[in-house]
C-alpha cells in the first residue's frame, strides 16, 4: 500500500529496512549512503523515525528552488527531526550511483548533556526536504572531516570519552551548518528579496480583504503553505534579511494598520479591532501597546 506511514523507532530497525549490518552503537549511526538499500516496495512510503537524520547526499538529481537552479549541484544536507515525515523515493538520476553519508543518531544519546536542550534552537531541523542545504565543494570537505571523526569513535572500543566527543563533533557539525545556510541566504539574495516582496504583497492583500475579519491575523503556517515554504524556512530566510521572523512581520503590517485607521477614521477602537481580526477589543489594545508602548486612545490623541 503507497503513501502509508511507516514507523522507525530505533537505529537498528532503520539499519534493518536499509540493507544494512547492524549498527555499532544502538545510539548513534554514520551510514555509507551509496550502502544503504531502497526497495521497490518502499518507493512513495512515508517514513516517521524516532531519532534524528542528517544527510549528505550526492547524484539525487537536479534541484531547483523557485525559477532559479542552485549552484551547488554536488552535494545537499538536508535534516530530519524526530517525528517529522519523511517521503521515500527513487533517485532521479538513474545512471549514476547516490553516495555521501546519513548520520543518525537518537535523542537518548545526549539526554545528559546540554545539546539535549540547544539542539533545538537549530530551526533547519524544521525545514522541508526541499529547502535543504546545498555546499560547496569546500563546505562538503569541512563537514566530511566531521564525519570522518564521528566514523573513528564510533568504529574505537567505546570508552569514558566516547560520548563527550561524538557530542562536541556534532554541535560542531550543526554550527557549521547554520554557518553554511546563512551563506546560502546571501548567495541567493535575489530570491530570497523576492521571497520578502512577496510576503509583503500577500500581507497588503490578506490585510485588505474581508479575511482578515472572517478568518482572523494571518498565521505564520498561512503564509509559509501560500509561498510554498516550510515555517520554519521562511522564518530563517526573513530573519537573514531583516532581522525579524514571520511573525514579527505580520505584528508589524497589524501594527501599520491600526496606526492607519486610528489617524485617518472615526471608528472606534472596538470596531478597527474587529476590522483587525480581532474577536476582543482587549486582545488587540493589548498587543498594539505591547508593540508601541503606547494605547490605541492615547495614539489617536496625539493625532488631536
Amino acid at each position: 500500500m503507497k503513501n502509508k506511514i511507516r514507523k522507525i523507532k530505533t537505529i537498528s530497525d532503520f539499519h534493518k529496512i536499509r540493507g544494512l549490518p547492524s549498527p555499532q552503537h544502538p545510539l548513534v549511526s554514520l551510514v555509507d549512503y551509496g550502502l544503504s538499500k531502497i526497495l521497490p516496495e518502499h518507493i512513495g512510503e512515508h517514513w516517521n523515525f524516532d531519532f534524528y537524520s542528517i544527510g549528505v547526499k550526492r547524484n539525487v538529481g537536479s534541484i531547483r528552488y523557485g525559477q532559479q537552479k542552485y549552484d551547488f549541484d554536488e552535494g545537499l544536507m538536508s535534516f530530519i527531526a524526530p517525528g517529522q515525515i519523511l517521503s521515500v523515493e527513487s533517485n532521479t538520476k538513474a545512471n549514476l550511483k547516490p553516495s555521501g553519508w546519513l548520520f543518525l543518531i537518537h535523542p537518548d544519546f545526549f539526554w545528559n548533556a546540554s545539546l539535549s536542550k540547544t539542539i533545538k534552537q537549530y530551526d533547519f531541523f524544521d525545514y522541508s526536504i526541499n529547502e535543504a542545504l546545498f555546499m560547496s565543494e569546500k563546505e562538503e570537505d569541512v563537514i566530511e572531516g566531521i564525519f570522518q571523526n564521528i566514523k573513528q569513535e564510533i568504529e574505537n572500543n567505546i570508552d569514558n570519552f566516547s560520548e563527550r566527543i561524538i557530542i562536541a563533533q556534532i554541535e560542531l557539525l550543526l554550527n557549521y551548518a547554520q554557518r553554511f545556510y546563512q551563506r546560502q541566504f546571501i548567495t541567493r539574495k535575489k530570491s530570497s528579496h523576492y521571497k520578502l516582496n512577496e510576503v509583503e504583497a500577500l500581507l497588503n492583500e490578506y490585510f485588505n480583504s474581508e479575511e482578515i475579519i472572517n478568518e482572523g491575523l494571518p498565521t505564520v503556517q498561512y503564509i509559509a503553505n501560500t509561498l510554498n515554504m516550510s515555517p520554519g524556512y521562511l522564518s530563517s530566510l526573513l530573519k537573514s534579511l531583516t532581522g525579524q521572523t514571520t511573525q514579527q512581520h505580520i505584528h508589524n503590517k497589524l501594527i501599520e494598520k491600526a496606526k492607519e485607521k486610528l489617524s485617518t477614521t472615526n471608528l472606534s477602537v472596538s470596531e478597527i479591532a474587529y476590522e483587525l481580526g480581532f474577536e476582543h477589543s482587549q486582545s488587540f489594545s493589548k498587543l498594539f501597546k505591547t508593540k508601541t508602548n503606547i494605547s490605541p486612545l492615547k495614539f489617536r490623541a496625539s493625532f488631536n
